[in-house]
């Protein structure tokens, strides 16, 4: 297992080597500020972007003509005037947002998504747009306005996706903290294959789905960073009640950056390498993830190879990811529809398809299987699980036909690991546990308790800690 950094290259601006929470704390301390920041991520997206294309929109003059000096109290919020980027799922007033599809391709809203305000109001300068699949549908970033975002750790293949942009960008330096959402892993998958920190938090705890979905909860959005603690502290700016947002959740008394600062590290671990036999695993995976499991228990974690009961998992995801799709189709425009990618017109008619009987069936069995985690939090602190099954394919492979010998059938079967937390509304965490085949960043998924963030968020820490992370910011590596 290499946990080695050392001998990575990094070539950018100096300010970019810094984690967030160091960049913060250098603006509040007034010592640098948001215009040298700016200049220091716009000449690292000039250095990378021909490559990795992370971060196709960009609005610096949005971004300069920010004034924090009159805020009531400067440097402001939490962020204190720290550059970052938007996923292009989420409007920022003023500024182009495609969602991905050419029937949207030239929108410009007018205003901006609650939680992207919310940001701003804590600090966030907002400097561009990250790139995403056509509506975030799929775990490869391309689409046809775009085009494809590649992974910086090897250019030729695949960064995950949905939020493949904002993993991309933060592997390669480009940003200090990116703006995610999730809902098949779409957060979880791109933080693991980029060698980043992907949180994808409980309902109504950072922003909400979308106005026209607010009571939607399986879709939701996260922060995304190259440290735990610099995503704790983006959750920190990303939290707090707001009656704009349906399932809107009180921020915590402590915050989450203090919690991951007072991690203790005494896990006790729930290990489900296969989740049960219900996910596929790559034997390179498998013998990375379980050298990783005797690393953690040699640095003091307690360690059981368990699994619940997942029983009707599978039907109850694909239903809950239909009926969403069949609710953001029902007041879309024609004309934007008929541009969808065949895999995002499927699910929409699949979801289309749903019978009440199928919708019944999925909120009981996703009400057992909560139940049945909620068994498994009585003994153990975390169930850990791969975050996806295998390493990074090629970029121009759509989806992953083949994983663990079996052949997959469904563009989201190599997703599998993704769905458990969607489908009983816990958090889940990516994080980087070294570097293992053809020295690419692997990942492993932590799964919560509900509403468990601080304490998964402390765990995860201690996982970073023991493989020595964080891993980068790199340069891009083009093996041609």
């Amino acid at each position: 297992m290499r946990i080695m950094t050392s001998e990575l290259l990094f070539t950018g601006p100096e300010l970019c080597k810094f984690e967030a929470h160091e960049v913060v704390a250098l603006l509040k301390a007034r010592e640098i500020s948001s215009s040298d920041l700016i200049d220091a991520a716009l000449t690292r997206i000039a250095q990378t972007g021909p490559l990795i294309n992370a971060t196709p929109t960009l609005c610096e003059a949005r971004a300069r003509a920010v004034d924090l000096s009159s805020r009531d109290s400067t440097p402001a919020g939490w962020l204190a005037g720290l550059p970052i980027t938007i996923k292009d799922l989420n409007a920022v007033a003023d500024v182009r947002t495609t969602f991905g599809t050419k029937g949207l391709a030239g929108f410009i809203p007018q205003k901006s998504d609650p939680l992207v305000d919310q940001l701003e109001q804590r600090g966030a300068v907002i400097l561009g747009k990250t790139n995403t699949p056509e509506f975030g549908a799929g775990g490869n970033t391309f689409n046809d306005v775009f085009g494809q975002t590649r992974n910086p750790w090897n250019t030729a293949l695949n960064p995950g996706g949905s939020s493949g942009g904002a993993a991309a960008s933060l592997a390669a330096g480009e940003i200090w903290l990116s703006h995610g959402s999730d809902h098949g892993g779409s957060l979880r998958t791109p933080a693991a294959y980029c060698g980043i920190v992907g949180l994808r938090p409980s309902p109504g705890i950072a922003g909400g789905p979308g106005q026209d979905a607010a009571f939607i909860i399986e879709g939701v959005q996260g922060p995304m960073a190259r440290s735990v603690r610099d995503c704790a502290l983006f959750l920190d700016a990303m939290s707090g009640f707001d009656p704009q947002i349906a399932m809107s959740y009180p921020a915590p008394e402590i915050s989450y950056q203090e919690a991951v600062i007072r991690a203790d590290g005494k896990l006790k671990i729930a290990f489900a390498p296969d989740l049960g036999g219900f996910g596929q695993v790559d034997p390179e995976m498998a013998q990375h993830l379980a050298a990783a499991m005797r690393q953690l228990e040699k640095n003091g974690a307690r360690i059981e190879e368990t699994c619940p009961d997942l029983t009707h998992l599978e039907r109850s995801y694909h239903t809950l990811r239909g009926l969403m799709w069949a609710t953001a189709a029902k007041r879309l425009p024609q004309e934007v529809q008929a541009h969808f990618k065949s895999t995002l017109a499927e699910n929409t008619a699949f979801g289309q398809a749903l019978t009440l009987e199928d919708i019944i069936d999925a909120n009981l069995n996703r009400s057992i299987l909560f139940n049945n985690m909620l068994s498994l939090f009585e003994t153990f602190d975390v169930l850990a699980c791969p975050t996806v099954g295998c390493m990074p394919h090629s970029a121009s492979e759509e989806w992953v036909h083949h994983v663990g010998g079996v052949e997959l059938t469904n563009y989201m079967d190599w997703l599998r690991f993704a769905f458990l937390a969607t489908t009983t509304g816990l958090p889940a965490i990516s994080v980087p546990v070294g570097r293992g085949p053809r020295g690419l960043p692997v990942g492993l998924q932590l799964i919560g308790k509900p509403r468990g963030e601080a304490a998964l968020l402390a765990a995860a820490r201690h996982v970073e800690l023991t493989f020595g992370g964080p891993l980068g910011p790199i340069d891009p590596i083009n093996p041609s």
